[in-house]
């Protein structure tokens, strides 16, 4: 992302960090706190408008709303908290955010609060069901001049500015490469644990396809035996984990595709299967972290919540200020072991 006229040595010095931890914020580098991050993007929004990039352009305050599904989605809850926290880099332009929290399985009812929550606002991000309703929404809105950024899941064919997340298609087969490795030639039943319903989330859609593409590509000997929907949701992911032990008693191998991982983990854990079963999920956050840490759940696949939240943010903002087309921004997709937790 073009910095204009701010050094990198001016945003270490503003922010109280050494030039080399700015480097590793700027671009998405692991190894920093996200205190330390928050203060790098603060400095750097202020001396941009000190130097005049971009603040002069805004000339009225600008209110931008996050709409994300709601329920006990860890996840997204960390979502939620950085979309407001971001805002504190952007005060200084007039900008503040809101958030809102919908059922992310409906799409009539996303649709709506696209349309009710757009009529008001200066800009959206939202987590979008892949689905015409929901695309005619977006469209309509953007249409009425109000810029929408997806976050997380991508929706094909909108007029979307642009999007933040993962390349999800490469972290699917992330999960399958690991899964085969780890596996180490053993033969056997792999499950799947869908998170959306029927998939209607495009980055479950995508991670699905890479995982599979992976392992016929890479590792024929290895079956996906079945899927089993959790509804994002971490009790209904423990039951039905429950019966997919229960109905494979060689089952070798668990891909969380979504949310309820720690329900994934715990009924596999339960089992006294944890040693034997292959677990590989997704987002590192307080509930996946002891279970990676005493080897139920073998790898993490990270995206970083406090880095789109600020993208999207920042896509809304340039957007106001240039009105030009905007690129995906992806982070790159992390994987933790129990042996490189931050």
């Amino acid at each position: 992302m073009p910095r204009g006229k701010v050094r990198q040595t001016d945003i270490a010095r503003e922010a109280g960090v050494g030039i080399a931890t700015v480097d590793r914020v700027l671009n998405d580098r692991s190894g920093v706190s996200p205190r330390t991050a928050q203060r790098v993007w603060d400095a750097l929004r202020l001396l941009e408008t000190r130097n005049g990039i971009g603040g002069e352009t805004l000339r009225r305050n600008l209110v931008m709303d996050f709409i994300l599904p709601g329920g006990p989605n860890t996840f997204m809850a960390l979502l939620e908290q950085a979309s407001l926290d971001a805002a504190g880099a952007f005060a200084p332009l007039g900008v503040r955010t809101r958030c809102h929290r919908v059922d992310g399985f409906d799409p009539q009812v996303l649709a709506e609060s696209i349309r009710r929550i757009g009529a008001r606002s200066n800009g959206l991000a939202i987590v979008a069901l892949e689905n015409p309703v929901v695309r005619e929404a977006v469209n309509d809105v953007t249409a009425a001049g109000v810029p929408v950024v997806t976050v997380v899941a991508n929706l094909s064919g909108s007029r979307a500015i642009g999007y933040v997340g993962l390349n999800n298609r490469s972290a699917g087969r992330t999960a399958g490469y690991l899964m085969g490795r780890f596996l180490a030639g053993r033969t056997g039943p792999v499950a799947v644990m869908e998170g959306s319903l029927n998939l209607s989330y495009r980055d479950h859609q995508e991670r699905e396809l890479g995982f599979c593409d992976a392992l016929r590509e890479q590792f024929p000997h290895l079956e996906v035996a079945g899927r089993w929907q959790t509804h994002d949701h971490f009790e209904e992911a423990h039951r039905v984990t429950a019966q997919a032990l229960a109905r494979h008693g060689d089952l070798c191998g668990i891909y969380c595709i979504g949310a309820g991982i720690r329900g994934v983990a715990g009924a596999v854990k339960e089992s006294g299967r944890g040693q034997d079963v292959v677990l590989i999920g997704h987002d590192l956050h307080r509930y996946t972290r002891p279970y990676l840490i005493d080897g139920t759940i073998d790898a993490i696949i990270d995206q970083n919540p406090t880095f789109e939240a600020r993208e999207a943010l920042r896509l809304l903002v340039d957007h106001h200020l240039a009105d030009a087309p905007a690129p995906p921004v992806m982070p790159r997709v992390e994987v933790f072991l129990r042996e490189n937790l931050p």
